[in-house]
């Protein structure tokens, strides 16, 4: 469904983008000035792996789930993109076709620029191609610290950095006690273990075992980190 205007949250998820608010003033009003809102349901298909890129995207509320489809029919979750950040760009600078399925995780809402009005911004703005090179450098220096870490640490320490980067992403401070955060992305286990790359079962046991450590707590609307420094040690001293 398409919308004319940002919401105030999540024209704030926006602008306090750690990319998006690196830009000048001038390169962010005309971003925001040609794009136009869409709004999804939980699990609504946004874009199918296959099509022509049709603009440039940014997640504006709830989660992108980006995914795959294995030649046995199963879907695989590889990432889910966050409130903030911008995607969808390489299939415009090379002209070929989407790679991944987008789905809605949760309600979205996403601001989306045309393609054309993607290629007139570059046009008119220098400063946004070395803005996108620093925006494709630090993925690639994620893909490469995700491709190293599944090779080299333990199934603990990589599910303790993951649920760090989604305590950061979406962390919601607990009512009752002001040091714990709940994990505000709802993940079954099983999704969770797909960003691992690892079974659902041993997932469960090392979240089992971090629960008797009294580091998070499972429950049925998801999970809740009491000590970020049990993650943060878990973590480091795998490293």
């Amino acid at each position: 469904m398409i919308e004319p205007i940002l919401t105030i949250d999540e024209r704030e998820a926006i602008n306090c983008g750690r990319w998006f608010s690196t830009l000048s003033p001038s390169l962010r009003h005309d971003i925001l000035r040609c794009a136009y809102v869409k709004r999804y349901k939980d699990g609504e298909l946004i874009a199918p792996r296959g099509e022509p890129p049709d603009g440039w995207v940014a997640c504006a509320r709830g989660a992108i789930r980006v995914s795959s489809t294995s030649i046995s029919g199963k879907q695989i979750t590889l990432t889910y993109v966050e409130p903030g950040i911008w995607f969808g760009e390489t299939s415009i600078f090379d002209g070929d076709r989407r790679t991944h399925d987008a789905y809605a995780h949760g309600d979205s809402s996403l601001l989306c620029v045309a393609k054309a009005d993607f290629r007139k911004i570059l046009a008119q703005h220098v400063e946004l191609y070395d803005a996108m090179l620093r925006l494709q450098a630090r993925r690639i220096r994620q893909l490469y610290g995700l491709v190293e870490d599944l090779n080299t640490l333990p199934l603990r320490a990589r599910l303790a950095k993951q649920l760090l980067h989604l305590v950061r992403s979406y962390g919601v401070p607990g009512l009752s006690n002001a040091g714990e955060m709940r994990i505000g992305l709802q993940l079954a286990q099983e999704e969770l273990a797909q960003l691992l790359g690892a079974s659902r079962q041993r997932v469960n046991q090392e979240l089992k075992s971090m629960e008797r450590d009294d580091i998070i707590r499972i429950e049925p609307g998801g999970l809740v980190v009491r000590k970020r420094e049990g993650l943060l040690h878990i973590a480091e001293a795998a490293e």
